[in-house]
């Protein structure tokens, strides 16, 4: 494929607050809730010409074996809080949180992005995720468990009745004379009524649009439906799809998708997540990464990892010795609760355990350190940056979301040596040229951004279309 320029990777940042990457014992780890952290890691990705940063989220502590899973004693702040706040200490970074729409509602949900997005200048991003855990569900008042095409039928709807609040204001015309203090008739804010068995939502939004119109909509769901939501609703893909082929294979699926939906490919920025290792020479790397990873997956942390899949208790069983000569229970699936399970064959994914422990002679421990990593870039900061762009040019992602190992300062070293040489490739910005995230994301000149503007002209209530004035 010619192309008249390279491709221009997209980097973003997640926080490494409550996961399986981050490295709680080192020396260097610091505090996951103070708002210092948070700081310390905004300034250093919007130093790095970030795209923006997102939160995960955490909506009950996860359990194992009827034990407060030891990665959530952390505890995790309230996303909208840190968000808002980190908007008042950045300028042009965009600010991405995970929302749940299985127990969330559309005004509320509306109003908070809305909200967002007018204190950042534009910098909102909307990560939406599904939930069909009844476990979690027992924290709200309604609770319960959704079937995987109820989750996105009811997050496909949610979206649709927020966009609906979004759209209730005439024009960006009509939130400047609001906010110039000039009176804004009944007629530019229209009602909103959606009916049907999930939603019944009357009346008027209280908040005009913001300066993206829409957050940016980011989604991370694998399955057929999450993929067919993501083709028609995102504008990118956190993907789990780290290898080169798997993210070609992934990459041409979901934007062959798009066009159904009256989409271009280009509309979409495929972002995989991926950790990375650096060293002054590739042998100083590959060392610093295996004692990284010999962090993450402490002894304890083996087994617990065994036993998600065995569906059973192991604790009897060296983490240095071989695997358990007994077969998974597959039906007992809730010996960790509060956790997404990608795999449903845990047979089957036992038995490629096997093959791969006897092949290799690794211990318990050692397979779930091959096992469990995520893509990783490791090298010299030239042999990362040629890694990453090698990835991008390839139509394999549109640049990836990094998962630092430590907290908050793991994203420091990429920032100061990775950065430069992606910037002398040509492949990576030198400064930020836009207002909003959608300018960092797509340039300011996409269909989605064009029709956001045309809807605005021909919209009924445009002072243009109705006679309403400034003046």
């Amino acid at each position: 494929m010619t192309r008249s320029r390279k491709k221009q990777v997209h980097l973003a940042a997640h926080f490494p607050g409550v996961n399986n990457t981050t490295v709680w014992s080192d020396p260097n780890s610091g505090s996951q809730t103070d708002f210092a952290s948070f700081v310390h890691f905004a300034h250093t990705a919007e130093r790095g010409l970030f795209d923006f940063l997102f939160l995960a989220e955490g909506l009950r502590l996860r359990e194992h074996r009827g034990q407060i899973h030891d990665l959530d004693v952390v505890g995790r702040p309230d996303t909208f809080t840190v968000l808002n706040a980190l908007a008042a200490v950045t300028t042009h970074l965009g600010l991405g949180g995970t929302i749940n729409t299985t127990f969330n509602e559309p005004v509320e949900i509306a109003k908070q992005f809305a909200s967002l997005d007018h204190l950042s200048g534009g910098r909102a991003a909307w990560n939406l995720v599904t939930s069909s855990d009844a476990f979690t569900g027992e924290n709200f008042r309604r609770g319960g468990f959704l079937r995987p095409e109820q989750r996105y039928e009811r997050a496909a709807e949610i979206l649709e009745v927020a966009k609906k609040f979004w759209d209730s204001w005439a024009s960006d015309a009509v939130r400047a004379d609001q906010a110039a203090g000039v009176f804004v008739p009944d007629e530019a804010i229209s009602p909103v009524d959606h009916r049907s068995e999930l939603f019944q939502v009357s009346g008027r939004f209280g908040t005009p649009r913001s300066p993206q119109g829409y957050p940016v909509f980011l989604q991370s769901g694998d399955s057929d439906p999450g993929r067919e939501f993501g083709a028609a609703t995102a504008d990118a893909i956190f993907s789990r799809h780290g290898t080169l082929e798997a993210g070609q294979a992934f990459f041409a699926d979901l934007k062959g998708r798009m066009p159904r939906y009256g989409r271009h490919p280009d509309d979409l920025k495929i972002l995989p997540a991926a950790t990375f290792v650096l060293g002054d020479t590739p042998a100083d790397a590959e060392e610093r990464a295996a004692h990284v990873r010999r962090q993450q997956v402490g002894p304890q942390t083996a087994i617990a990892f065994l036993e998600q899949v065995w569906g059973r208790d192991l604790s009897a069983y060296d983490p240095d010795g071989p695997l358990p000569d007994v077969d998974p229970d597959p039906e007992n699936v809730s010996i960790t609760r509060g956790r997404v399970r990608h795999e449903r064959d845990t047979v089957a994914l036992a038995r490629q355990w096997r093959e791969l422990a006897e092949s290799r002679n690794l211990s318990i421990r050692e397979l779930i350190i091959e096992t469990s990593a995520r893509q990783s870039f490791i090298g010299t900061a030239a042999q990362v940056a040629e890694q990453i762009d090698s990835y991008v040019q390839a139509d394999a992602s549109d640049g990836f979301i990094l998962v630092p190992h430590l907290t908050p300062g793991g994203l420091d070293e990429f920032v100061e040596r990775v950065i430069p040489e992606l910037q002398d490739r040509g492949s990576f910005r030198t400064e930020y040229t836009g207002r909003t995230l959608r300018d960092h994301l797509f340039q300011g000149d996409t269909p989605a951004t064009r029709d956001l503007a045309t809807r605005d002209l021909h919209h009924p209530l445009h002072p243009r279309e109705s006679g309403l004035s400034a003046h």
